[in-house]
């Protein structure tokens, strides 16, 4: 049993056949044919509940979709979702299940998740005969880091008034109220050859300056904070009779609010400035990938306005892990992530999701959205 909590009475069951025809569909961040494909199919779900679709156009990635319902008064929600998967061709395509979870790849990361609002929305059709706004939104890059589509989501999020992002859920259905923000940075060092043996105080050691950098670059770390920089990537030299004239580092660095965020690329751009070893020149590319999620007032009238819909407190949680949730928080519309169904073994050959969590959320997703619908 996946354990997955329970709150009055039990839903209709889900049939997963529908969402194994998507599971099925090779849908990797860099098969732009196969992504477009799930999406193409999601398009035609979506314009059967009267939704009209927004085709931004991509060449060498999916196309991100933004699916428009009528306008009335009342708060605008935005859904948000992508389309995409980690797994190349031919490595993991195939959907199974058993009678406590269904596996397979995006079953919870997060096919599973859209599948979960397209549910919902199904229910509030089915209801009302109509749905106003609630738009939904789904990108094609978030497993790249959502480098294109992040522009988009800025601009669109600043649009609405509440977001909901269906990314997996917690163990015992929380919802996510905060991630760390995430930035990445490419490092290169020029020195100067010279021979190790007859010229070695007329070189330059870019490897040697890259390993201060390496060091200084961890002290930043501060766990107290929940701040983490971590140069993942090292690389130079020629060999070891020659001074190192080129040398590369790439860097991760994490973290929790924005005060955390400036110091750390305040100091990094302190020791880009002043190289450890003389004669070595530095240059940095890369940068911000996604700022934090931070927990704010606006977000939390959002969760006590869901939870009096529900009818129960929902359990939170605050993950290290960056999602597109991040993105539509940073324009301060109040967002909660996690809406998904509870899985594990995302981004790995053993992805499951429970499916206790599908009936679970898809009728509390369902009250939320009735709500929304209706006011």
């Amino acid at each position: 049993m996946c354990g997955f909590l329970t709150h009055k009475k039990r839903s209709r069951k889900v049939d997963f056949k529908e969402l194994a025809s998507i599971i099925e569909l090779n849908s990797h961040t860099k098969n732009k044919a196969g992504v477009d494909e799930n999406g193409q199919i999601f398009s035609r779900w979506m314009e059967a509940l009267g939704y009209s679709v927004v085709r931004h156009r991509r060449e060498h990635i999916g196309d991100h979709l933004h699916f428009t319902s009528p306008k009335k008064t009342g708060k605008k929600v935005l859904l948000l979702g992508h389309l995409d998967t980690v797994f190349p061709k031919g490595t993991f395509e195939a959907f199974g299940e058993d009678e406590d979870w269904i596996y397979g790849p995006g079953v919870c990361d997060m096919k599973g998740g859209n599948y979960i609002a397209l549910s919902a929305l199904r229910a509030i059709h089915q209801r009302y005969g109509t749905i106003g706004n609630i738009d939904m939104l789904l990108v094609s890059d978030e497993e790249t880091g959502s480098d294109d589509s992040k522009h988009l989501t800025v601009e669109l999020s600043k649009k609405y008034d509440v977001c909901l992002v269906f990314e997996a859920a917690g163990a015992n259905n929380e919802i996510v109220i905060g991630r760390k923000g995430v930035g990445t940075i490419f490092l290169n060092f020029e020195g100067r050859a010279a021979h190790a043996g007859n010229k070695y105080t007329e070189g330059s050691n870019a490897n040697l300056a890259a390993a201060h950098m390496l060091i200084a670059l961890t002290e930043l770390t501060n766990l107290e904070a929940g701040t983490t920089v971590n140069a993942g990537k090292m690389s130079g030299g020629i060999g070891a009779n020659t001074i190192s004239p080129k040398a590369q580092l790439v860097a991760e660095f994490r973290f929790t609010c924005s005060a955390e965020k400036e110091r750390v690329i305040s100091a990094i751009d302190h020791l880009v400035a002043n190289p450890s070893v003389p004669g070595v020149n530095i240059t940095v590319s890369g940068g911000l990938q996604r700022d934090v999620m931070e927990s704010t007032e606006g977000q939390q009238q959002l969760l006590t306005e869901i939870e009096n819909v529900i009818g129960y407190s929902l359990p939170t949680e605050k993950r290290g892990g960056v999602s597109d949730a991040n993105t539509a928080s940073s324009v301060g519309t109040p967002t909660l992530d996690g809406f998904g169904p509870f899985g594990d073994g995302d981004h790995t050959i053993g992805e499951r999701a429970c499916k206790k969590s599908f009936n679970n959320r898809i009728r509390d997703v369902t009250k939320i959205l009735a709500h929304f619908n209706a006011a």
